[in-house]
């Protein structure tokens, strides 16, 4: 029995060594997958990044474009020596000791494998140690794309790119990204990074004990070659967005024009703005911490990230609102005595006649006529409450797009200040506010704030009397069929489209006999709506929203200029220029008011206590 037993066991013993022999036959002789891959141990991964995808402009003139970044790398650090030190030194134009640093940050990287020795090395002195590498065996050259640019302009709307912190690593999905990689992180470029990073490619080499570089491995087996990003159109017109920073240099503030029809942003400036080119992986040392000390906040989106109190641009909203919920009637008016009294509190207004239509209302500004909607609205007898009014006041604000982000294709949108019912319950108490607590909302005061990305697209939507397409910049994307769904949906107010016609023609009256008639255009209907906005931390903004023509809307603008004063003043003309500008390019080589426009153009109105810590270095070439 006992014989029996050791036969099967020897059997076993027989038939598993015969397996294994199998098995190490067909891994070393039969399949050399295997191989390849203990090979790759010996081998250099060299990444080969592709080239990023271009970006246009809406009538296709190059906006941004790749530079090539050189980064040399050590093969194997722990490894290097036998250099002339002395030699490669003078070729990189560092001293010893700085060599000596370098080394030792490549080797905390990467003690045995490949890691960077010196980052972002320019053209010239790329060319100067690549003819000679072959005398510094370790060491080789990793090549990526920067970016750099056609234009001084666009730098707050395009972006920029930088390293991929732990933060990007930690976030990725898919894997694509590895340390000292770029990645879009402002802008346009991070917005549509997926679209403009392509995809990386990877080739092998022999190597050497020395990690010296022997050739390729298996003839290219085991590479494959990068993909390069999609090429995106904007629907940014850049020789608009060239003249509106021309009329917006020396001036803290923002334009953001949107073409009504679609929602395709024309035009995005925020000032001050800096030059794009100095935020480019090889220059941004130079600049970034000034820009970030400079107190006019050059980096700083205002178009899309600031909320100001709309002021009396707010007006034809609360117009429309009133109008939807049965406070005014189109033909209501109101008495108006050059102020609206509310206990000791007086409201003033501007002069205008003593009895006011709607029309009038918006024409001259009269803030006595929006306090009357707003009692109106917030006292009538279908509401339980002061809050139950305040809530449906804010639900058709809410449905213009305010209070919330938009869904703008730029990275750092504000959803701005439109505050809820418990705001008002913490600071008054439960039950214990009304109208008159909150009495500054009425004429775009108070605690409200609208970004003037918001502003605009408030223009859009009276334009196209009810609805908006999402604002965006993207209208191209290279291989695909169409921009994305969400740009394309019309979002509609709850305010029917019959009551949007007297509102436009209180905003027409504003450009023939109102606030903005001093500057009206020639042959170019435009209906407006001129805005000064209290600041309490200096003189009031000037701001102006508006759209033309009338009869066809093209071209929806809003314009802030911070601390100017009067939105007359600042504001509309400068939104005017771009609206003359945007329809009549072929025949306005200048603008038809050439004082008007050197005036905007040269006035500076940096408020006086930041003129002496601007860096202007940051807007140059």
């Amino acid at each position: 029995m006992r014989t029996y037993r050791l036969y099967y066991v020897y059997i076993t013993v027989i038939l598993v060594g015969l397996l294994f022999v199998f098995r190490l036959f067909q891994v070393q002789v039969i399949d050399d997958k295997y191989a390849l891959i203990a090979e790759k141990i010996s081998l250099r991964k060299q990444t080969v990044y592709p080239q990023r995808g271009l970006i246009f402009d809406r009538n296709d003139k190059l906006l941004v474009y790749n530079d090539p970044v050189y980064d040399l790398m050590i093969s194997v650090p722990i490894k290097l020596k036998g250099i002339d030190t002395l030699s490669f030194c003078q070729l990189l134009e560092i001293d010893k000791k700085k060599f000596d640093q370098l080394l030792l940050k490549a080797k905390q990287k990467s003690y045995r494998g490949k890691s960077v020795f010196k980052k972002n090395i320019s053209n010239v002195t790329y060319a100067r140690i690549q003819e000679r590498l072959y005398q510094y065996k370790g060491f080789f050259f990793e090549i990526r794309q920067d970016r750099n640019y056609k234009f001084n302009s666009s730098a707050h709307l395009l972006g920029y790119l930088g390293e991929v912190n732990k933060q990007d690593l930690k976030n990725q999905k898919e894997g694509y990204y590895e340390q000292g990689d770029f990645i879009g992180k402002k802008g346009v470029e991070r917005f549509y990074e997926y679209q403009l990073r392509g995809i990386k490619g990877e080739r092998y080499f022999y190597v050497d004990r020395s990690g010296v570089n022997k050739g390729s491995y298996k003839d290219g087996k085991l590479d494959y070659e990068p993909i390069d990003g999609q090429n995106i159109s904007l629907s940014i017109d850049i020789d608009l967005q060239q003249y509106g920073e021309k009329l917006l240099n020396h001036k803290m503030g923002s334009i953001v024009a949107i073409e009504p029809k679609t929602g395709e942003i024309l035009s995005l400036i925020s000032s001050p703005f800096y030059n794009p080119a100095n935020f480019n992986i090889q220059n941004r040392g130079k600049f970034y911490t000034r820009a970030i000390q400079d107190p006019t906040k050059p980096i700083f989106n205002r178009a899309v990230s600031a909320p100001y109190p709309p002021g009396s641009t707010f007006k034809p909203i609360m117009a429309l609102v009133g109008l939807e919920d049965g406070a005014i009637k189109p033909t209501s008016h109101f008495n108006c005595a050059g102020q609206y009294r509310l206990g000791k509190r007086i409201i003033r207004c501007h002069f205008h006649p003593f009895n006011t239509s709607l029309k009038q209302s918006i024409a001259s500004s009269c803030n006595t006529y929006y306090c009357n909607i707003f009692k109106n609205m917030m006292q009538a007898s279908k509401y339980n409450s002061s809050e139950d009014a305040y809530i449906s006041w804010r639900s058709y604000l809410t449905s213009f797009g305010l209070g919330s982000k938009l869904g703008i294709d730029i990275s750092g949108e504000y959803k701005g200040w439109l505050k809820e019912p418990a705001y008002y319950d913490k600071m008054h108490g439960k039950g214990r506010w009304n109208y008159a607590r909150i009495i500054s909302l009425s004429f775009g005061q108070g605690e409200l704030g609208l970004t003037p990305i918001q502003i605009a697209n408030v223009a859009s939507i009276i334009a196209n009397q009810g609805y908006y397409y999402t604002p965006h910049v993207i209208k191209e994307i290279e291989g695909m069929k169409s921009i994305p769904q969400k740009y394309l949906i019309k979002n509609y107010t709850k305010v029917s489209q019959s009551n949007f016609l007297p509102v436009i023609q209180g905003m027409q009256e504003v450009t023939i006999s109102g606030t903005a008639s001093h500057i009206a255009i020639d042959n170019i209907n435009i209906a407006g709506k001129t805005g000064t906005v209290q600041n309490p931390h200096g003189k009031n903004h000037s701001a102006y929203m508006a759209f033309a023509p009338v009869e066809d809307p093209e071209i929806a603008i809003a314009v802030v200029v911070e601390e100017s004063g009067y939105g007359a003043s600042w504001a509309a003309p400068i939104a005017h220029l771009m609206i003359e500008k945007y329809l009549m390019p072929d025949t306005m080589q200048e603008s038809s008011r050439p004082f008007l426009q050197k005036q905007m153009m040269d006035s500076d109105l940096i408020p006086y206590k930041y003129k002496s810590k601007i860096d202007k270095s940051l807007y140059g070439n």
